[in-house]
């Protein structure tokens, strides 16, 4: 089955919006950057801003989307073991996403920034896990990704609160063992 052709011209015009937004936000806070200053940068006029963006907040969801997805590499978790490594890195590449955005993105858009990062850890941990599991329990594996995805998220934030005075790694180390072992209490 043959895919259709994307358009390079569509393509390189997306980017250059997405980068001239990341490029804005290294200067401005999300809540000062307009369209007509995207548009402005990028070197484009505003209907081609609309043409591909519904509004700036589609607009930063995907660029967050994008970035988290780089950072987490997922290509390199598709045929891999969901294991303590496999944990520490994703963790590790959530905290570094956070980090990147600290100063970027204003508080009151933590909610879409987490929103984005659980529905992105979802995706690879469903896979992950439908993969190891096969198809024989597809509303347990979907429930165990969520769980995962929602934890994950969770620790990062409160790593984000501790002060950050461990690493990522050695802060997820600790509680490896229960959710590789389980919570065998008998």
């Amino acid at each position: 089955m043959t895919q259709p052709k994307v358009d390079l011209r569509i393509q390189r015009t997306r980017k250059f919006i997405m980068d001239s937004f990341m490029t804005l936000s290294e200067q401005k806070d999300f809540k000062d950057i307009t369209v007509k200053d995207i548009a402005t940068e990028a070197m484009i006029n505003r209907a081609t801003f609309y043409y591909h963006f519904e509004d700036i907040y589609d607009l930063l969801e995907k660029v967050l989307s994008e970035v988290l997805l780089v950072n987490l590499d997922y290509a390199n978790y598709e045929e891999e073991a969901l294991d303590e490594d496999t944990f520490i890195r994703i963790f590790t590449a959530i905290t570094n996403f956070q980090q990147s955005l600290a100063n970027r993105c204003h508080r009151g858009y933590e909610e879409t920034i987490a929103r984005i990062i659980r529905e992105q850890l979802e995706v690879i941990f469903f896979k992950m896990l439908a993969k190891r599991s096969g198809a024989s329990d597809e509303e347990g594996v979907k429930l165990t990704a969520v769980m995962l995805s929602w934890s994950m998220y969770g620790a990062s934030a409160e790593w984000r609160r501790s002060g950050r005075d461990v690493s990522p790694e050695t802060y997820i180390q600790s509680s490896l063992a229960y959710l590789m072992h389980g919570l065998d209490f008998n």
